[in-house]
């Protein structure tokens, strides 16, 4: 069926025609609820109408139609914090050994596998943060997505995350040894600058730092703490270089200290951030800066691992998702895919920030148009959507990537990991 379907595409892109998607229930990736009866209109990469199933074939006479049937429709989705070159990194020597063990070039192609993977479980963009160790080969498997060579979501990479000596594995070994390193290290601010501008003329389209270590478990009021990494100074020469030159800034921040020094930096979105506490959240609400909680990876972490020193970390990462959701802070769904196996679907994320508090109405929103604001460098800080953003809306204009699920997300969250049909920029992706 799905090869008869790509067949018909392919023919009526050769002659023009547009094609128009049916499905019994849609979500725009801005609205609360689904409206029903309402088609969907492409021609080439672009949707060119929402309207009435009834009115688009009247207008459109000559278009292919692919009827979904009973399922709901929504805009391709978002992964706002994965890592194509990492296939679990949790565990006792097994990200020392993804350093010392594997080449660029093998990771590379594990890179378009998972990237691949991504895309079948209806991901249709993923912003990458850091190829830890892999240098600037994202830049070069987005590059090859774009261009065709092999299948994959749009990806948005950040190349080389940035922390200071000492601050970043590999370490314990030897000092008569140099060892690889998963980031830049970087100390001083004019070292710092021109890290930047090397990672944004190799193609980053973000700069991500880490801002803490050594999470431990803290008091009542601050119960994740952390070791900060940067100066002030250098933090904030992060964040200005990276400004200056057009591109956004993440942090990694897990502890409340990491956090607010990446809030006194300027950054534009928060990673992990078990730390949140409500005077951090009242920060990130004003100063409009959006954060991926990640649980899914820390929940897989707690799950192979079992109890340990960080087991702490889990109640306090639901606490401050329900925080931060009360609170107005622009939630984006990130997973830090990577982290745990790709076989696994980071559409699960979705379940753990519904039990944490979030309705599903928000979390949809999270993965569709709140993460396409953040990831288009025209939109300004706390824009829920944006004018410019090419991603996670269905509306005229906008790419035509979609993907449709056999029942309602929003009675049923889980719903978003059953995906079972995918377009991207106009053209059905195949299994």
């Amino acid at each position: 069926m799905r090869s008869l379907v790509i067949c018909a595409l392919l023919a009526a892109n050769a002659h023009g025609s547009p094609i128009i998607i049916k499905a019994a229930h849609l979500l725009d990736g801005v609205s609360d609820r689904a409206r029903d009866g309402v088609a969907v209109a492409v021609d080439g990469e672009r949707i060119v109408a929402v309207a009435p199933a009834g009115e688009l074939a009247a207008k459109y006479p000559a278009a292919t139609v692919i009827d979904l049937g009973g399922a709901t429709l929504l805009p391709g989705l978002i992964d706002a914090h994965t890592h194509v070159f990492l296939d679990d990194d949790v565990g006792p020597g097994v990200y020392d050994a993804i350093l010392l063990k594997k080449s660029t070039p093998y990771r590379t192609i594990e890179a378009t596998a998972n990237a691949r993977r991504a895309l079948g479980y209806g991901f249709t963009s993923l912003r990458d943060l850091e190829t830890e160790g892999a240098m600037y080969a994202d830049v070069d498997v987005k590059t090859a997505i774009a261009k065709g060579v092999v299948p994959g979501p749009r990806m948005f990479v950040a190349t080389r995350a940035l922390a200071p000596t000492g601050m970043y594995p590999l370490r314990g070994y030897s000092w008569e040894l140099t060892m690889p390193i998963g980031v830049q290290t970087v100390d001083g601010a004019e070292s710092i600058r021109k890290a930047v501008r090397e990672q944004v003329s190799n193609g980053a389209d973000w700069i991500k730092f880490y801002a803490d270590h050594g999470v431990y478990e803290g008091t009542r009021d601050r119960p994740v703490r952390s070791i900060v990494n940067f100066t002030p100074a250098e933090a904030a020469a992060i964040v200005d270089e990276a400004h200056r030159l057009g591109v956004k800034v993440a942090a990694h921040a897990n502890g409340w200290d990491g956090i607010d020094s990446a809030l006194r930096a300027g950054v534009d979105s928060l990673e992990h951030g078990q730390g949140l506490t409500d005077d951090l959240v009242a920060r990130m609400v004003a100063q409009k800066v959006a954060w991926c909680p990640t649980m899914l990876a820390y929940a897989y972490s707690e799950k192979k691992l079992g109890p340990n020193p960080r087991s702490f970390m889990m109640p306090a990462h639901k606490a401050a998702v329900a925080r931060a959701f009360k609170r107005g802070v622009r939630i984006v769904f990130g997973t830090d895919a990577g982290a745990f196996p790709w076989n696994m679907n980071p559409a699960a994320e979705a379940k753990l920030m519904v039990e944490a508090g979030m309705s599903p109405a928000a979390v949809v929103r999270s993965l569709t148009s709140s993460a396409g604001a953040l990831l288009d460098p025209l939109c300004k800080p706390g824009s829920a959507t944006c004018a410019h953003s090419d991603v996670g809306v269905i509306a005229p204009g906008k790419y035509a990537d979609l993907v449709a699920v056999p029942g309602d997300p929003l009675a049923d969250i889980t719903q978003l990991e059953h995906v079972r049909w995918v377009m991207k920029a106009g053209a059905v992706q195949t299994p």
